[in-house]
């Protein structure tokens, strides 16, 4: 185990942290199955494992309670019902008495069988949950009867940095950014859902480093350093003072940019540009109101469909969306009508088994095949539409006939819904994601009937590289500044102006500070990002002159070959524009 030195990663989520480290990882649960004389002494050992699990369990859920709401602790309702259920452990006692046989191999074998019957009920997911439900409690009494610790994010109670091989969702839902500082996992990128998480947690995260929980032992104090993206393994006193100072710099930077929350976003020769904010729910318009942005430039819908236990209703979209709007006044909010496919899955929408979901059915090619699920979807966002500044924008488009028949949808519904007596802004925006290769080559087309583009880098660069952004072996060609990408973006953006619309971009690219002074350069007009990205961009861009910018991305798409002579030219540019 190398405790030496440094270890590199992707900075996922800015900041500096110091702190011992938790570790979150599958702990060791084997065991020796063996007959055993003392039955009563295994019965014994088995009722202490239960009475442990039970109190942990207890703790999990008050926490919960505490920290994410009612909803969220359900989970651990639920496994206090198991572990308290006298049929599933009364079977387990009558297995160690009959068989002669240890706590562990008869637990095992209980929960195996029930866990087995549970999970084959496929019509029923309300069985498959306590599947579920039933693997996980007997796992936390294993755990107690082999004395081992097993992780919960949910019960951190002091300042900890927590390395893990991934985070799932429940466990970023479970971590309080009072207690936790950074993590850093082994695998991810920039977009990946954890990455997404920790920004708008606005705690410090370095993911893909391949083989920090390797490298690190529970209670080690580490420095994770997320602006340089490394985490230094066992720093020295001189070390942590540095980086003490190096967070107080930081942190300096941050008050700096607190200052800019009511300014607007304008180059520092007058051009005006529009910074707005990604979100995944209600929730997180505090975070862009918190951050003053200038709109909402993508508001992902999927979260209310994953959120769900069946397809969102008509009025629980409509409540949702009408909240988004009404908070955000007359600023522009930007929907993305469903985008399930890919790696997001919906356990009541029963997708094909495909080779390649990115490639598959997913997104508008669900909503134009599923059109019952689609009209409910639209049906809300026109109710919600005379509550504030909506624009409506469907993803995956790869032709214009799938945009006119979405379109044509559309303004079905909306005729139906004034026949109705149903009133319905007539304001409404309707623009689509760019983020298919052959949409952004055909924009001069598109651009005649759309009424505004924004631009899904993350896919659009995955597509165009043919390089699967989540594959470690092929993350070196997701370059978003290559001159392959820059002259399709430019190509988007003169496509738009030269019909009087408008482009944003929605992807991660907007909110890259490498990024933002060429596609100030290429006219972008919206950049959303991260709320905790906007305040950062908006210092950066009154920093820079459009015209210098302009000369930049010019010589960037017509004279660079490689991804290293943007950078470089960009690096350029921005020290000379600092200094």
């Amino acid at each position: 185990m190398s405790n030496m030195g440094k270890i590199k990663g992707i900075a996922a989520s800015d900041g500096i942290a110091i702190a011992p480290v938790y570790l979150l990882t599958e702990p060791d649960l084997s065991f020796e199955k063996v007959a055993v004389n003392d039955v009563d002494h295994e019965v014994n050992r088995l009722e202490q494992a239960i009475v442990q699990a039970t109190s942990e369990i207890t703790t999990i859920r008050d926490i919960a309670k505490q920290t994410l709401g009612q909803e969220e602790a359900q989970v651990f309702e639920a496994h206090l019902l198991v572990v308290q259920d006298p049929e599933l452990m009364d079977q387990v006692k009558t297995l160690i008495k009959d068989e002669k046989m240890n706590a562990e191999a008869a637990l095992k074998q209980v929960s195996d069988m029930f866990v087995a019957m549970f999970a084959a009920m496929e019509d029923n997911p309300y069985m498959q949950e306590r599947a579920a439900d039933i693997k996980d409690v007997s796992e936390r009494v294993l755990a107690a009867l082999l004395g081992v610790k097993l992780p919960s994010p949910a019960t951190i109670a002091e300042e900890v940095i927590v390395i893990a091989y991934d985070l799932t969702p429940s466990d970023t839902a479970q971590l309080n950014k009072d207690y936790v500082k950074a993590f850093v996992t082994n695998i991810g990128g920039r977009t990946s859902h954890s990455a997404i998480m920790a920004r708008s947690l606005e705690i410090p995260a370095i993911v893909g480093t391949k083989t920090i929980v390797d490298s690190v032992e529970d209670g080690q104090v580490i420095i994770v350093d997320a602006l340089e993206g490394q985490v230094i393994l066992n720093p020295t006193q001189a070390e942590i003072e540095e980086y003490q100072a190096k967070a107080s710099e930081y942190q300096a930077l941050r008050q700096e940019w607190a200052k800019l929350v009511s300014a607007p976003s304008v180059t520092k020769d007058g051009h005006r540009v529009e910074l707005a904010a990604n979100i995944g729910t209600p929730k997180d318009v505090t975070g862009v109101l918190e951050n003053g942005a200038d709109g909402i430039g993508l508001y992902r819908t999927e979260f209310l469909y994953m959120d769900s236990v069946d397809f969102p209703s008509e009025d629980d979209q409509f409540q949702a969306y009408k909240t988004v709007l009404e908070s955000m006044g007359d600023k522009g909010v930007v929907v993305r009508t469903m985008d399930i496919g890919g790696d997001k899955k919906l356990p009541y929408l029963p997708l094909p088994e495909e080779l390649n979901p990115f490639l598959g059915y997913r997104a508008i090619r669900i909503s134009l095949d599923r059109q019952d699920m689609f009209k409910t979807q639209l049906r809300a966002l026109l109710r919600a539409s005379v509550y504030g500044n909506l624009r409506i924008m469907f993803p995956m488009i790869a032709t214009l006939s799938e945009f006119r028949k979405a379109k044509q949808l559309l303004l079905d519904i909306k005729a139906e819904l004034v026949a109705e007596g149903v009133e319905v802004s007539d304001s409404v925006q309707v623009g689509i994601m760019i983020e298919i290769p052959a949409a952004a080559v055909l924009a001069h087309q598109f651009a005649k009937e759309v009424d505004f583009f924004s631009i899904g880098t993350n896919d659009l660069i995955q597509y165009t590289m043919a390089a699967d952004r989540m594959n470690e072996r092929v993350s070196y060609l997701y370059q978003p500044y290559n001159p392959s990408i820059l002259t399709l973006i430019k190509h988007v953006i003169d496509s738009s102006h030269a019909e009087g619309k408008w482009t944003g971009m929605c992807g991660e690219m907007a909110g890259d500070q490498t990024a933002v002074p060429l596609l100030l350069g290429l006219g972008l007009d919206e950049f959303s990002m991260s709320a905790t990205s906007v305040l950062k961009t908006r210092s950066l861009i009154a920093k820079l002159n459009l015209t210098d910018m302009q000369r930049l991305a010019e010589k960037a798409v017509n004279d660079c070959q490689t991804v290293e002579e943007v950078q470089a030219l960009v690096a350029e540019a921005v020290a000379k524009a600092q200094a």
